[in-house]
């Protein structure tokens, strides 16, 4: 392991963050602003850091950044590829060895998916590595549990995270995420990561087991998508799926039909879902299913 190198570090990560304004990253300039750029707090905010931790860190007496959260505040300060590793090499890491479905998420998708303000946008990997996403995707799924980023693992092993799905859904779920796993390690034998996500489902899922030997095979496209949200109630969503350059990272837009219940629901959700409000204060604003009936009958 290399030295790390305190005094740069805290320049490079000060200079970063002066760079961007808070509409580079989707956020809200709100009141006067000494200095130009990001606050400490909103850095702290996007690489879900701690402030206190994050302005040691540009004050030279921080303790040696794990990998981890290296890689969150390259992605927090939409660095390059070549500023992460400089970031990394700043804290005395090896940088990420360039491969086939890199975590690092490219600025120019950011940049797409911090413009996405009233609908939900993910980015993920080809095999499901959650990467970012913006506050109305956190809204409609949730926050990811700590260290349990990729979402098909979780659909396997998690029975909570088929919650968010009708039941009748489920089955047909489960076979598209096989099927693209599927496709992807075939694409990519030598990448380790989707094959190991097979080995450890197939040992975890008797579910997984009997899908993967079937040999469906379906790269992940465009579809409608139905969401069972606890406050707003069922959702049924246009997924969109754009591709990266590389074709490894995937931003995933979710989008209702203007005019239909739906869009009404997501636009509750838009409102209510940055609001900091306790379940039952949210459960009082979602219309009843009569008032839902309602709308639909007396359309304008």
């Amino acid at each position: 392991m290399n030295r790390l190198d305190r005094p740069q570090l805290a320049d490079f990560l000060r200079r970063g963050r002066a760079r961007l304004a808070p509409s580079d990253v989707g956020l809200e300039a709100g009141g006067r602003r000494r200095t130009p750029g990001l606050r400490r707090e909103e850095v702290a905010q996007l690489a879900g850091m701690s402030v206190d931790y994050y302005t040691r860190l540009e004050q030279r007496r921080g303790p040696r950044p794990s990998r981890q959260l290296l890689a969150s505040l390259a992605r927090a300060l939409r660095l390059t590829d070549d500023e992460r590793d400089h970031l990394f090499h700043l804290a005395g890491e090896e940088p990420p060895r360039s491969g086939p479905a890199g975590r690092h998420v490219r600025p120019g998708l950011l940049l797409i998916l911090d413009r996405l303000h009233d609908t939900p946008a993910q980015i993920v990997t080809d095999y499901g590595e959650l990467l970012a996403q913006n506050c109305m995707a956190a809204a409609l799924t949730g926050e990811a549990p700590p260290g349990q980023n990729n979402l098909i693992r979780r659909f396997f092993t998690d029975p909570d995270a088929r919650t968010l799905f009708p039941e009748e859904d489920h089955a047909a779920l489960a076979r598209s995420h096989v099927a693209n796993l599927r496709a992807v390690t075939a694409a990519r034998p030598d990448d380790p990561e989707p094959a190991q996500l097979v080995a450890e489902l197939r040992k975890k899922s008797e579910e997984f087991r009997g899908l993967w030997k079937s040999h469906d095979v379906a790269i992940r496209r465009a579809e409608t998508k139905r969401f069972q949200h606890p406050l707003v109630g069922l959702l049924e969503l246009d997924c969109e799926v754009l591709l990266s350059q590389g074709g490894d990272q995937l931003l995933i837009v979710h989008t209702a039909r203007p005019g239909t219940e739906s869009y009404e629901k997501l636009e509750l959700l838009r409102v209510v879902g940055f609001q900091d409000m306790d379940t039952e204060t949210l459960e009082s604003l979602a219309p009843s299913d009569e008032e839902w009936e309602w709308a639909d009958e007396n359309e304008f």
